[in-house]
């Protein structure tokens, strides 16, 4: 695990020794809310309590535990002089919490975030001391999560700015900051419309147009990314009749499902109470989940999966060559479409390995039955390779990037006329 920081004791320059030092270590559990809310506040507490045991295992005599609230522990660690001690028992924290915790015969995985800071290097009484480690540790969950980060100016700056972009985009719905944009995928057999896309993007007052890359993650952390999907799919479904009573033809509209909405209860029933209320057909709405959310709980997925294609829903894996799946999982899954990851599209048609893996793709979907779209299509070499391979859908910067709903309707009008003239 890679660690930048240096830190050490400073001298006192009135007597020339050394200071009293210690390190600060602030533990937060990863998504322990999302435990508390699917399997109850009771297993919860089951979780805290072994996760309380084995961090008793892991630090010295001289050291103090303390739980500060909910899934926040702090580890005080005395004489921790050197970023290189502190980092090992950083680490040895992160393997105590590493296999899963059981309880009632359940297996729950169970990371954590940690954020390591200094006395008196980064704070000389306990709030600063405090705040300069939690700010390490929301570094370390922006890193990824699972792992820990030392403190520094930079990391409270952004910490700063954090804290107001989740005030934002807590209003930013009720603001009407949030829109759909679309972007087209394209049918290889004749060049046709397939449908398109719904991604999701904030404009926000000051910063202009932020990228969901950017603030999926914050809502996620919120608790509010729910809120956002129910959001997307009403205003899809409503968008998609509004074209339909124009007479523009776009066949459907792919809307993500985030992996919060997916533990929801009554998923299907709540979907298509959404898409009824709309006045939408079914077969004109797409519901796209990415693979790796999919093999976090494969037979839950393949249950849930099975009620929306009941339902006449199409769903689509998204993402699909970097989650891992099995072969027998996915004869198990009654997909409508697989989305081919742009990872294996950007080197095609000059990297034979990409060439072997979406033709591999191409050939399981024939055998499985869901058509396949490839993602972040740039170059007219990439579009005939894929299509020689025999891809169904073609989707990316090649035909248009995404388009706000307005700008993309003039797009298909543009496109209906030129196909008309030629």
């Amino acid at each position: 695990m890679a660690y930048a920081s240096t830190t050490t004791c400073a001298k006192s320059t009135e007597n020339n020794e050394t200071d009293k030092c210690f390190a600060l270590c602030f533990i937060d559990l990863d998504r322990f809310k999302l435990i508390n809310d699917s399997l109850g506040h009771g297993t919860g507490d089951a979780v805290l309590v072994e996760v309380a045991r084995r961090l008793r295992g892991v630090y010295r005599s001289e050291d103090t535990l303390a739980r500060l609230a909910s899934d926040e522990f702090v580890l005080l660690l005395e004489d921790a002089t050197e970023a290189t001690a502190a980092a090992n028992v950083a680490t040895r924290v992160l393997d105590a919490l590493l296999p899963p915790v059981v309880v009632d015969g359940r297996e729950i995985d169970v990371g954590a975030s940690l954020g390591l800071a200094f006395y008196p290097a980064d704070g000389a009484d306990i709030e600063s001391l405090l705040n300069n480690a939690d700010a390490a540790m929301y570094a370390a969950k922006a890193a990824g999560r699972n792992t820990f980060r030392f403190y520094d100016e930079a990391m409270n700056r952004h910490a700063i700015q954090r804290l107001a972009l989740e005030s934002d985009l807590r209003r930013a719905l009720g603001r009407n900051q949030l829109e759909l944009f679309y972007q087209p995928q394209i049918r290889t057999i004749d060049n046709g419309l397939a449908g398109v896309e719904a991604l999701m993007r904030w404009r926000h007052p000051e910063r202009g147009l932020i990228s969901p890359v950017e603030f999926i993650p914050v809502a996620e952390e919120l608790g509010i990314i729910s809120e956002l999907g129910r959001w997307a799919l009403q205003k899809a479904s409503r968008q998609i009749v509004a074209w339909r009573q124009q007479g523009l033809p776009v066949p459907r509209v792919a809307v993500n499902l985030s992996p919060r909405q997916f533990d929801a209860p009554n998923l299907a029933d709540r979907i298509e109470e959404i898409i009824t209320a709309a006045g939408a057909d079914k077969s004109w709405l797409e519901l796209e989940i990415t693979e790796s959310t999919a093999m976090q709980q494969p037979e839950r997925f393949i249950q849930i999966l099975r009620q929306l294609r009941q339902r006449g829903l199409q769903v689509a894996m998204d993402d699909f060559g970097t989650g891992h799946s099995s072969l027998a999982m996915l004869c198990a899954m009654p997909l409508s479409v697989l989305k081919l990851d742009r990872s294996f599209v950007e080197q095609l048609p000059d990297s034979e390995t990409d060439v072997a893996v979406a033709g591999a793709v191409v050939s399981l979907a024939r055998q499985l039955r869901p058509a396949v779209v490839a993602e972040g299509v740039e170059t007219l070499a990439q579009q005939r390779c894929l299509a020689s391979l025999g891809c169904d859908m073609l989707q990316g910067y090649l035909y248009s990037r995404p388009l706000p709903a307005a700008e993309f309707e003039t797009w298909v009008r543009n496109r209906l006329a030129e196909r008309s003239s030629t």
